[in-house]
């Protein structure tokens, strides 16, 4: 086993100018990753139109991206240690850049499709890596503000991505939300090399588990192209949908099993035998679930029933960045001081009494009704994920980070996607059952139904209009009425949460600290 270079003394952390670039660099290149997984989502009807497709095939540029993303995340441990830190991060942002440009010069649908995946593949890394890096390069007094600066790169990015998604598309062309990662990244893949290179960590020279290796890639890619295609096959109604299922499940067995007892694992299953890791990364990717639905749900609600554009609905969703950004520095600086189970715990009350205040709007809510929960709403995300992230870390060697990073990213990453599929699936088939109920009041019988179709026919309208309008209406209050039930169903599941948190232990020390009780 070589390792190189040798460690006989730590590296100093870095200093003055050289930490503010690469915490520029760090973020931008972090910002970046994460934005692409949502920048794509409202110019899918510009590509699918210039390509020549449907729209529906047009979301094979958003699943490919995420599919070959998810992949790669649980292998951020295993390639670290094969090339060092530093190297795989360099490697990781310079394909993401490459595939950029070629994901913008894709002249065909099958074309784009490859680059996204290709694109996707090379990102995976990049996200659990930067923290990593930051963290290594940072004092240890600092480490919770650069734990902070980190989180909110990750977390405010898929907020403006479909606002930048939209403006590019609308003022420019789509090619141009691809372009816009080249000078970035290549910049920050500049910044990095020149302050880190000489910093590179150990490597070992370590065999492939290509059992392992074959597991992952079969199992997670049926588990996410089934939760992108489920909704649109009725689920397991659909043959394919069943079969992919299943072999996500077998693969997924197969792998836990394998790794757990492989001499050279691909993913670091073992973590998950560290109390705090687990919970913290449980309590996570639960969240996450819980907000993202949120978070897919309300801008879809928007375009679809209250006829906002993409760019209007981007900036109804945007205020709840603003009071994330302002709190990320003040829970940083203080980590250590705070009872982490109490500040999470806080975030999900938090989260649970706006998405029960959420629960609560018809279809006729104006702008400023729908932005102040969004903004209040703020308040939680710095103090749901900055502490969540020291606590999975807490404990752990330096060298150890990768590696959770990665598995707490790629948990996240697919409770997402879980997200996205249960949250769509629930807020239309709710919606099929609450205008099914609707329905059953427009009667003879009904005097508000008679006096509405009555003065319509004296506006001109016939009675087949007539109740075409009335189904218009009834479809509108029927998404609403669902998608107040996705809310009351998010929030319900913040506050289940919560004695969850209390089973993590602490001192939670510094991220990538000695190893802890």
């Amino acid at each position: 086993m070589a390792a190189t270079p040798d460690d006989a003394t730590p590296l100093k952390p870095l200093q003055g100018s050289a930490l503010v670039l690469l915490t520029i660099a760090v973020a931008f290149s972090t910002f970046m990753e994460v934005l692409d997984m949502t920048i794509v989502n409202v110019s899918v009807p510009h590509i699918a139109g210039s390509l020549g497709v449907s729209p529906s095939e047009g979301t094979w540029t958003i699943s490919s991206y995420a599919l070959a993303s998810a992949i790669m995340q649980p292998l951020t441990g295993w390639l670290a240690r094969r090339f060092g830190e530093v190297r795989t991060f360099i490697s990781s942002v310079t394909l993401f850049v490459v595939f950029s440009m070629l994901c913008g010069m894709a002249t065909s649908m099958p074309m784009l499709v490859i680059c996204r995946l290709l694109q996707g593949a090379g990102s995976g890394p990049m996200v659990a890596l930067s923290l990593a890096l930051l963290l290594s390069s940072y004092p240890k007094a600092k480490q919770g503000m650069a734990l902070a600066l980190w989180a909110m790169t990750v977390v405010v990015a898929p907020i403006f991505g479909p606002i930048l998604g939209g403006w590019l598309t609308d003022n420019f062309s789509w090619p141009w939300i691809f372009y816009i990662n080249v000078p970035v990244g290549a910049l920050a893949a500049l910044i990095t090399w020149v302050l880190l290179h000489k910093r590179e960590t150990k490597t070992f020279k370590m065999p492939i588990d290509v059992i392992g290796l074959v597991l992952l890639v079969v199992g997670v890619g049926a588990l996410q192209f089934m939760l992108d295609n489920g909704n649109d096959h009725d689920w397991f109604a659909s043959p394919m949908i069943l079969t992919l299922g299943i072999i996500a499940l077998v693969c997924l067995t197969f792998l836990i099993v394998w790794e757990l007892h492989a001499k050279h694992p691909v993913v670091e299953l073992a973590l998950f035998k560290r109390r705090n890791f687990t919970v913290a990364v449980v309590a996570l990717s639960l969240g996450m679930m819980a907000f993202f639905g949120i978070n897919v749900v309300f801008p879809l609600w928007l375009q679809i029933d209250l006829g906002y554009t993409a760019t209007w609905a981007g900036l109804a969703s945007a205020p709840v960045g603003v009071l994330a950004f302002l709190m990320a520095p003040v829970i940083g600086a203080n980590i250590q001081r705070l009872e982490l189970r109490a500040v999470v715990t806080f975030a999900f009350i938090v989260f649970a009494v706006t998405s029960f205040w959420f629960a609560s709007f018809d279809s006729s809510a104006s702008f400023g009704t729908l932005v102040l929960p969004r903004f209040v709403m703020g308040i939680g995300i710095a103090c749901f994920f900055i502490p969540l992230n020291q606590m999975y870390l807490s404990g752990l060697n330096p060298d150890q980070v990768a590696s959770a990073s990665g598995l707490a990213n790629f948990c996240r990453t697919l409770a997402s996607s879980v997200s996205t599929a249960a949250t769509v699936t629930l807020w239309q088939h709710r919606g099929e059952y609450h205008h099914a109920v609707l329905t059953e009041h427009i009667t003879p019988a009904a005097p508000a139904a008679t006096s509405f179709l009555q003065r319509l026919e004296h506006g001109g309208f016939s009675m087949r209009q007539g109740l075409d309008v009335v189904d218009q209406l009834i479809t509108r209050e029927a998404l609403t009425l669902s998608v107040n039930d996705v809310y009351l169903v998010c929030a319900v599941l913040f506050l289940a949460m919560i004695p969850l948190l209390w089973l993590a232990r602490p001192p939670f020390g510094n991220a990538g600290g000695a190893p802890g009780h």
